[in-house]
């Protein structure tokens, strides 16, 4: 039996993996398939898949594509979730701030640089049409960490996706200024060079047991209440969010769509330069 080591945030959006694991469906195909949460998000799991203590991760687009341009040894093998991700732009309930020209020169809390809070807050910049080069990053670790950083005052604004952050916001923790949708799909799924090279079989099996499982994830019977009761949310923000997620379920990423992201990432500064979209993905459907 091949053992894979596999990660993604601990958030709705990776439900879908809780699922499939806990039916064994990778087990019946003889794969040890061993789901890790990064709660620091894919900052955290790039250095991780860099390092080989993890085989496939779920990241966020914009974060991937600047760490494999930056040398990490991964592919992205396809789009998981096609839709946007929604940032939500959030102060301490009792800021003085109180509308979003009022954060120009206020400090940012990321979760790590090269993250997707990190970037997101980068692509607001330009937005808003703000010198970028002013910015002020405060390193914060994960969602606690940015909780913790803009209560004591060590940040002033932090972007996190939306509907994660909405019961912080409804009890009061988090007062939010305003949203910012990401300007491509918000996760792909990326894998090790060396697991490529040496599990490609395997890797694929992972991958159709997970997509036909996104297939039909939103028809299934009563799963806005599960998520809800899981993730502590309010049933209404799960159906909303059911919504206008969309999974990927399977079709190939093209270089096409590579390039595009790649165009608008360097228009956007956060990412210097463009290559060929083929050093970043590994089209395993072909």
């Amino acid at each position: 039996m091949i053992d894979l080591k596999v990660g993604g945030v601990p958030e709705h959006f990776n439900y879908p993996w809780y699922i499939t694991l806990k039916n064994k469906e990778y087990t019946k195909q003889n794969i040890n398939l061993r789901w890790k949460d990064f709660p620091g998000g894919t900052g955290d799991m790039c250095a991780a898949l860099r390092a080989g203590t993890l085989d496939i991760a779920i990241v966020l687009t914009e974060g991937i594509i600047k760490d494999i341009a930056a040398g990490n040894p991964s592919k992205i093998v396809q789009t998981y979730v096609k839709s946007p991700l929604i940032w939500g732009i959030h102060v301490e309930k009792s800021s003085k701030f109180k509308k979003m020209e009022d954060l120009e020169h206020a400090k940012i809390a990321i979760s790590r640089f090269g993250s997707g809070s990190h970037l997101m807050a980068i692509v607001n910049a330009y937005n808003q049409n703000w010198d970028v080069s002013k910015l002020q990053f405060v390193e914060i670790g994960n969602l606690q960490g940015g909780i913790d950083a803009l209560k004591n005052g060590t940040a002033d604004y932090f972007m996190w996706e939306h509907f994660t952050t909405k019961p912080l916001v409804d009890e009061g923790v988090f007062r939010r200024i305003a949203d910012c949708p990401t300007p491509w799909p918000c996760f792909v799924i990326a894998v090790r060079d060396e697991i490529l090279a040496n599990n490609l079989e395997d890797v694929k099996k992972v991958l159709n047991i997970i997509n036909a499982e996104t297939l039909l994830f939103k028809q299934k019977n009563e799963i806005a209440a599960i998520l809800a009761t899981r993730y502590q949310q309010k049933i209404e923000d799960i159906k909303e969010w059911l919504k206008i997620t969309e999974w990927n379920a399977g079709k190939p990423i093209t270089q096409n769509l590579i390039t595009r992201i790649q165009n608008k990432m360097i228009s956007l500064n956060v990412l210097e330069e463009k290559k060929n979209a083929n050093e970043f993905i590994k089209n395993i459907y072909l």
